[in-house]
């Protein structure tokens, strides 16, 4: 999946919610508690990532291309 980033970048939490993933911060703090998140093929678990345009974001086998 393809997510254009609108602004210089979004934060991990934001573009879970976004995604539809979690509802809420809070409920994103509990993911990256929960499930593996890679960026860029490192594991992630600070819902406050800055993430921008080239980076890739992968969980629960879906994988979000920023652009």
């Amino acid at each position: 999946m393809k997510f254009r980033v609108k602004d210089e970048y979004i934060t991990l939490a934001q573009l879970l919610k976004t995604c539809d993933l979690v509802s809420s911060g809070g409920e994103a703090k509990f993911y990256l508690r929960e499930n593996e998140v890679t960026v860029n093929g490192e594991k992630e678990d600070r819902r406050g990532r800055k993430l921008h345009p080239g980076d890739i974001v992968e969980t629960e086998g879906l994988r979000i291309d920023l652009e």
